[in-house]
Formats: structure tokens, sequence, C-alpha cells
């Protein structure tokens, strides 16, 4: 108990340094995501062979290796300067875009192809009937793999802290340097991390409930 209230305000810039990267990382994540998966159902073919090269290339590349990428060469190459946070949320966002890119192409697959030809017999557009028709039916089935999603993205955003960006993994390898007792520190971040996971799966159950109610 000592090495929380002797350092609460550590672990609070943590706590809050981690909610800020899973947020900005959740939401690049999303949007690229929905993008990509427009992509892959694009009746376009280099639009296809591009979010199946973005999903395959990044979903069979190693987090870390993608961290080292954004920290040591995107700054070399492109945007020297850039933030660490920048760089991490960059990381996160288009590793976690990938697996939402499957999540939402999974639940395009579930709308009846009806749905899209009556579409297409009115008029509409592929973007137009992709967000005005597909995607609204596909959200009820994509709301559960989106959870444990952005919950396994809460427990990667851990991989930021060895990149100089502040949160809760770097608040444990301050204290533990300074020689407290690991097994309490390591006890109170899994609780902190507790509290964000659990408040995501939350919201994210009282979404699919709201949704079920309107169907």
């Amino acid at each position: 108990m000592n090495v929380l209230l002797d350092h609460l305000p550590e672990f609070r810039e943590g706590f809050l340094g981690t909610l800020a990267i899973t947020a900005a990382s959740a939401v690049l994540a999303l949007v690229l995501g929905i993008l990509i998966a427009g992509f892959r159902v694009s009746p376009i073919p280099p639009l296809r062979a591009f979010g199946t090269a973005w999903v395959t290339l990044l979903r069979n590349t190693p987090l870390t290796l993608l961290f080292l990428i954004a920290f040591f060469v995107i700054p070399q190459i492109f945007f020297p300067g850039t933030s660490p946070f920048v760089l991490a949320m960059g990381a996160l966002g288009c590793y976690t875009s990938s697996f939402v890119c499957e999540a939402v192409r999974s639940g395009i697959n579930t709308v009846p192809l009806g749905q899209a030809e009556a579409a297409r017999s009115l008029g509409m557009t592929f973007s137009q009937t992709l967000r005005m028709i597909i995607l609204p039916q596909a959200t009820r089935t994509v709301i559960p793999p989106l959870s444990s999603i952005f919950i396994a993205l809460t427990k990667n955003s851990a991989i930021a802290g060895a990149f100089s960006v502040s949160e809760l993994f770097s608040v444990s390898k301050l204290l533990s340097d300074k020689g407290y007792p690991i097994a309490w520190i390591f006890l109170w971040i899994a609780l902190a991390y507790l509290v964000i996971t659990f408040t995501i799966s939350g919201a994210f159950r009282l979404l699919e409930r709201r949704l079920e109610v309107a169907r």
C-alpha cells in the first residue's frame, strides 16, 4: 500500500497516460479498420489488393517490431521530431486496425446480399450502399469482437512504456529501479489495467444491449 500512497502522482500520470494512448489508438484503429474493410469488399481490384496486403502484413508482424520501425525508421525518413506519443499511437493504431478490419468485414458478410443488390437497383453507389445500408446492419454483429480487440489494445499499450511514453508500464520500471517491491508495483498496475478493461467491456455490453432493444 505504501508504494501506491507514496507515489500516487506517478501512478495517476501513468494511468492517465494509458487511457490517452488507448483512446487515441482505438479511434485511429476504428477509422482505419472501417476504411480498410471497405477496401476489402470493394469492387475495385487495386483497393481489394491494398486491403488484403494491409491486413496480411500487419497481422503477421510482431507489434514490437512495428514499434521499432515507428520509433527508429519513420522519424529518420519521413517525420523527424515526431513525439513519442504520436509514434506509439501510430504503431498501435495501425496494428489494431488490421484486426478491426477483419471484424468489420465479417460483420459485412453477415448482411444478406440482397440488401446490396436492392441498393444498386435504386441507383446507389458502392460507397453509399456501404455507408447507409451495409455498415448499420453489420454493427450489431461487429460489437462483441470489437470489445475483445480494444481490450487487447489496452494491454498492448504497455509496450509504449518501453519507448519513452508515460503510461503504467513506465511507472513500474521507474519504481522497480528505485528498489520498491516488484510484487506490490505489479499488483497496483494490474488493478489499474483491470479497471480500464472492465470499463471497456461494460461499455460494449451496454451498447450491445441497446442495439438489441432497437432491433
